[in-house]
């Protein structure tokens, strides 16, 4: 079926490459701000807030930045850089660039469009749910934060000091009864789906449609909401930031968050845990940076932006644990707990701990609306410019079909209506489930660490090192560091196979919500939804070197294999 796939997509590249003046034009940023804010928007998303903090705490505090910086060195920044100047210097999307620079490894450009498909399909969901909150927070009082409600059990609870010390074994809190019972309708087991949460739809739909709308006209339309997207979600960040530090019991959730305890160090887990979290908060082998790189003019200064864009990134993820921590420090205080029993990552932070935390404070409607605000945008902009950088791919690979009449607006209108209707599987009483397995295995650590491995060795050793940073320097006029070369050679794929070990020694079986433990056929599903995007790069190897006429010596001096810059210029 892959092989079919591969084949198929060949064929309209090849007929592709012939000129029609009847194609509508590529297009370009019009100002390097629309490109730094585009990326911006890509690479900073939810991760930096409920992921990062999370993890600086659990991984010995500020000792964790050390793995963490030791990542960023040596495979963030290089592979950043790799992907963003790659696009900029073939002026293609992640498919055809890989296409055309070393075709033997075209399909890494294969397997980051499936990763951008299957997460399409789930992280979409995270700002339905969000958009449900932003609604439920105009009610006079916070539904979340009393027991009063239709959906409430007799064993609810709420946040009062009082009530934290009397609290029977069978106890739940108003909040995670808002989450399970009125938002998710929540199954017991991954077996029950059952039917779709019309409400729960309408919110999916809707942020679809903002989505398709953002995206429609391409980077004429990409580059001018990005303005708002990636610069909003600052705002709110900073208004939480400062009501953050202003809380009692505030300084004792920083000192919490940054706390170094050295001996976390000797824990592999915690190595693997910095490695990971470069890998999905850099957007690295997604081919969205190839993409996003790919709009830019070819002398444009990439490098610099590079360092930048990093330096933004990394700055972003630690700035936002200080206005997490904080208020989980003053919500520790309220109820008289320790910061560890209320301390959660991913959704459990942005739809349980932290509403919890902001229903305590005065005028809680204001503070929960700027919240889910900023979680909108955050999770809108990363949406939307992955969604582009997809349609952009499939673009370059069927010029013909696609960049002319209105051929973009409908495969970006089909795109949208399959995800929407994958996704509506994750809006029923077992959608948790659903996703959860959608986000474990369809993007998963392992399969960005091989992917990575797979890019260094295509550049480092079969394009060349050397000769990429030639390319480099003909673009922006000055070669990069030395270390780079270094990095793409030795340095980052060494450290992505070692943590790729690791990652495959400590594996266990995926733990689901309520403690639920992935059954068999959910776990055959999860590595289905790996395997679908990793072994397009075998398969399309394979398919290659069989229809490529003569020796591996040979096919590797064929003027087709490598890129010439007059090819590029031209």
């Amino acid at each position: 079926m892959f092989s079919f796939v591969v084949v198929i997509l060949n064929i309209h590249y090849k007929n592709g490459q012939a000129e029609d003046s009847s194609l509508q034009d590529r297009g370009q940023w019009a100002s390097k701000a629309e490109f730094l804010l585009a990326v911006a928007g890509q690479i900073i998303g939810l991760g930096n807030v409920w992921r990062f903090p999370y993890l600086c705490y659990k991984n010995g505090g500020g000792v964790f930045l050390v793995p963490y910086m030791l990542f960023l060195v040596v495979c963030g920044v290089p592979l950043f850089l790799l992907e963003t100047a790659l696009g900029q210097f073939t002026s293609l999307g992640g498919v055809g660039a890989w296409m055309k620079i070393c075709p033997l490894f075209a399909g890494l450009g294969f397997a980051s469009q499936m990763m951008i498909l299957h997460s399409c399909v789930y992280y979409i969901v995270i700002l339905a749910w969000a958009f449900f909150y932003l609604c439920s927070s105009f009610q006079t009082r916070l539904p979340w934060s009393h027991c009063n409600n239709t959906w409430n059990t007799d064993s609810c609870r709420g946040f009062d000091r009082h009530n934290m010390s009397d609290l029977s074994e069978n106890a739940t809190s108003p909040v995670i009864e808002f989450w399970e019972r009125e938002v998710l309708d929540l199954s017991a087991s991954v077996d029950r789906l059952g039917s779709v949460n019309w409400r729960l739809a309408l919110c999916l739909l809707l942020v679809w449609t903002v989505c398709y709308f953002c995206v429609w006209k391409g980077v004429k339309s990409t580059g001018k909401v990005v303005y708002v997207t990636a610069t909003f979600p600052y705002l709110m960040l900073l208004v939480l930031l400062v009501r953050g530090v202003s809380l009692p019991g505030a300084v004792d959730g920083i000192v919490y968050y940054l706390k170094p305890n050295h001996t976390r160090l000797m824990d592999p887990q915690v190595w693997m845990d910095a490695g990971t979290q470069i890998f999905f908060s850099y957007g690295i082998c997604l081919g969205s940076l190839t993409a996003l790189g790919s709009y830019n003019k070819f002398n444009n200064d990439c490098y610099k932006d590079c360092f930048r864009l990093c330096l933004l990134n990394s700055s972003t993820s630690f700035i936002a644990g200080f206005a997490i921590f904080s208020v989980l420090g003053f919500m520790a205080q309220e109820q008289g707990v320790d910061i560890a029993d209320v301390v959660q990552s991913g959704p459990g932070l942005a739809f349980i701990a932290y509403p919890r935390a902001v229903s305590m404070m005065p005028l809680p409607q204001l503070w929960a609306v700027c919240f889910f605000l900023m979680i909108l945008m955050l999770g809108l902009d990363t949406q939307f410019v992955s969604l582009e950088a997809l349609i952009m791919s499939v673009s370059d690979l069927y010029p013909t079909l696609i960049r002319r009449c209105h051929g973009r607006e409908i495969l970006l209108l089909l795109v949208c209506l399959v995800c929407f209707l994958i996704g509506l599987l994750m809006v029923t009483p077992g959608g948790l489930y659903v996703f959860q397995i959608y986000d474990h295995f369809s993007c998963s650590g392992a399969s960005l660490l091989l992917l990575s491995v797979c890019q260094s060795v295509a550049i480092g050793w079969i394009y060349s090192a050397d000769r990429f940073s030639n390319n480099i320097k003909a673009m922006i006029g000055y070669q990069p560091l030395c270390i780079f070369r270094l990095c793409w050679r030795y340095l980052t794929p060494a450290m992505c196979i070692g943590t790729f070990g690791f990652s495959l020694m400590f594996w266990s079986p995926l733990t689901l919500a309520n403690g639920v433990t992935a059954p068999v056929w959910a776990t055959v599903m999860g590595w289905t939804l790996t395997l679908s995007s990793v072994s397009l790069l075998p398969l399309w190897a394979i398919y290659s070197l069989m229809n490529t006429p003569g020796t591996l010596q040979q096919v590797k001096k064929n003027p087709l294999y490598h890129v010439k810059i007059h090819d590029i210029m031209i």
